[in-house]
């Protein structure tokens, strides 16, 4: 079984008995993870609302902690500790006993595929179909369009497990589009919404006609500190 924490924004915790994997924390109350034998702080990007250094402290309390960062964190973070794994786009990186794949962000960094014990778990962080009505089609949103579906084109013939994909009411209109799409062409059991600047995403989105194929399987994240086990 998997615990997963919604900590606010894209900050999740997935856990089960023995290790926990930390995604994209910047703020809301952190769980106690002292009786886990080893975890895995995953950052996607260097923006604020990801990445914070006051991650670095927590190998005070952790004994056995590894960072895999996106390594355009590195201008942004200060004092590093030495287990950190840098990684880049379109890489594949093996970590103890998981393999972790990297995609390009249609923003900033990386997302991450990892294979975690039996489990497939795709972290999104801003990778995304960033569609801004007041940007212009031809040099923005329709690039950005052939970008995002390039990206998740190479999830093809995948199976994942849990996915973690923004969902931001900024983009008005389109702000399922990436979410949806990812839904309709992925093979996916389950998809936490993220990046949520905004409560009520989560209801909006079952409200929307064009989720009634998946609606079953997104999570209904709400409220910070909702817990799911899967």
């Amino acid at each position: 079984m998997v615990k997963v924490t919604w900590l606010g924004h894209s900050g999740f915790v997935a856990e089960d008995e023995s290790c926990a994997l930390v995604f994209d924390y910047y703020k809301g109350k952190f769980p106690d993870l002292s009786r886990k034998e080893k975890i895995y702080v995953f950052v996607s990007h260097a923006h604020y609302d990801h990445f914070q250094e006051k991650i670095f402290g927590w190998q005070d309390k952790y004994k056995d902690i590894t960072y895999i960062l996106s390594d355009d964190i590195k201008e942004a973070a200060g004092d590093q500790p030495d287990n950190v794994l840098w990684v880049s786009a379109d890489r594949e990186y093996p970590v103890d006993d998981m393999v972790v794949q990297t995609l390009r962000s249609t923003d900033e960094g990386v997302a991450f595929l990892i294979r975690w014990k039996e489990k497939t778990i795709y972290f999104a962080g801003d990778l995304n179909w960033w569609h801004w009505e007041e940007e212009d089609d031809e040099s923005w949103n329709l690039p950005m369009k052939a970008a995002y579906q390039k990206e998740i084109g190479k999830l093809d013939g995948i199976h994942v497990d849990i996915a973690f994909v923004p969902l931001d009411l900024r983009q008005e209109k389109q702000y399922y589009w990436g979410l949806d799409y990812f839904m309709r062409h992925t093979d996916t059991t389950c998809v936490f919404p993220m990046h949520m600047w905004e409560k009520g995403a989560y209801d909006k989105l079952m409200e929307e006609p064009a989720s009634e194929p998946y609606r079953d399987r997104v999570m209904p994240v709400r409220e910070e500190q909702q817990e799911f086990y899967l």
